[in-house]
């Protein structure tokens, strides 16, 4: 990156508007290193200054009058960039719930997995795996049933698999890993989560060829229009650095710190479970979702916050789902994880 930023100062590693869809070699780069195995190709990829950015590209994409499903809990970008679209009914303060939107609810109960036999019919299924908050990552038969489900109902997965990198088990880390997908499924993914790259903001969406709407049009296409109209296309700087992730030592390097970060939860795990809570995530995430029955959710973040000195983050502002529950992340120095789970122990004992 600082070489990149350099060159910008000579004559001939000055660059001036490059490809809205991202270079070419990076492009490459994360075809062969995430999806080598599953038939995706570079000219499916679209780099973006992240996930996040293109969640909001994608809700530009379907319009104003689609119905969306999420998880419940989720991560608020997808139901808020849905109210922002007015795709959404008024909020129903009674239920926590914007009308217009299916809540999806994943609970200890089901495993973090919805009862899709229960779901109606959406246009759009929003699903986040490994999950935030709940660190729940989605088997590969329940990936099947997720895909069967979107063919049926002529729906289009939105996945979010901004925390694969944290898999640890044999759950598949890309939709495209399922038979099928490619024909109902678009992924967005981040180097936020495993590069520290926040505040560099990089990330890419890929579209395969094979996602068409129901007239047979490809949705790449049109989100290629979109894209090329509001966005000029991810810094150069930022783009070298997602080049230097992705090569063997980059790699490598990105592979350590998701090390570092599943250490962090590990250790958050064990203060809770040692204090008699339920704890569920952290195994495949870097989140730790910890169940304090019949207590509001606000209440035990002020807790912790006014008691503890600690933030955490209240379970119910991901949804109506995440009531009762409250999200700590590994997000941090050994030595603050350390002290947080001091202080926790303490209040807790």
């Amino acid at each position: 990156m600082a070489e990149r930023a350099h060159a910008l100062s000579t004559v001939d590693g000055y660059s001036g508007y490059g490809a809205e869809q991202g270079e070419k070699k990076l492009r490459a780069a994360i075809a062969a290193t995430y999806y080598a195995d599953s038939g995706i190709e570079e000219t499916d990829i679209f780099v973006s200054d992240g996930a996040k950015c293109d969640i909001s590209r994608l809700q530009v994409l379907f319009g104003s009058s689609v119905k969306i499903a999420v998880q419940d809990p989720s991560y608020p970008a997808y139901v808020d960039s849905s109210v922002i679209m007015g795709q959404t009914d008024l909020y129903q303060q009674d239920v926590q719930k914007y009308g217009n939107i299916e809540y999806m609810r994943c609970s200890p109960e089901n495993g973090f997995f919805p009862d899709l036999s229960s779901v109606p019919r959406t246009d759009i299924i929003f699903f986040c795996s490994p999950n935030n908050p709940t660190g729940a990552a989605a088997s590969r038969e329940q990936l099947t049933q997720l895909v069967k489900f979107a063919k049926n109902n002529g729906s289009i997965i939105v996945y979010d698999s901004a925390y694969a990198m944290y898999i640890s088990d044999d759950s598949p880390k890309s939709i495209f890993e399922i038979p099928g997908a490619k024909e109902v499924a678009i992924e967005t993914a981040s180097f936020s989560k495993y590069a520290g790259f926040t505040g560099v903001r990089l990330g890419w969406t890929v579209i395969p060829k094979e996602l068409l709407f129901s007239d047979g049009h490809p949705v790449a296409k049109d989100f290629n229009r979109i894209v090329c109209t509001s966005f000029n296309g991810a810094s150069t700087i930022s783009q070298a650095g997602g080049l230097g992730c992705l090569s063997p030592e980059g790699l490598k390097a990105m592979q350590d710190v998701v090390g570092f970060y599943k250490e962090n939860t590990d250790i958050i795990v064990e203060t809770f479970t040692s204090l008699g809570y339920n704890v569920y995530g952290a195994k495949n995430a870097p989140y730790v979702w910890v169940h304090f029955p019949g207590r509001n959710s606000w209440d035990v973040f002020a807790e912790i916050l006014e008691k503890a000195h600690v933030v955490t983050t209240p379970g119910s502002g991901f949804g109506p789902g995440g009531e009762g529950f409250v999200r700590i992340s590994a997000f941090g120095h050994r030595e603050n994880i350390i002290e947080a789970a001091r202080r926790l122990k303490e209040l807790y004992k």
